[in-house]
């Protein structure tokens, strides 16, 4: 529980910083033997700012309900 609480601080203060992943992906339209047509295209996942904040508030809860134990 401990370790899980950490990982969830963590991970929301580099919610903060980070606001987002941008990655590229690539799609095959058309396929004709030795020719080929691809289509590259951009993927953006964002996350919203108070997202950060839950999961700095969750990973502080598991620490205090793991030290009570």
């Amino acid at each position: 529980m401990k370790t899980l609480g950490i990982i969830l601080i963590i991970a929301g203060i580099a919610m903060f910083f980070i606001p987002g992943v941008s990655f590229q992906t690539e799609k095959n339209v058309v396929d004709l033997g030795p020719i080929e047509v691809n289509k590259k295209e951009n993927h953006n996942l964002n996350w919203p700012n108070y997202a950060g904040g839950i999961a700095i508030a969750g990973g502080l809860a598991l620490l205090i309900a793991g030290r009570k134990k």
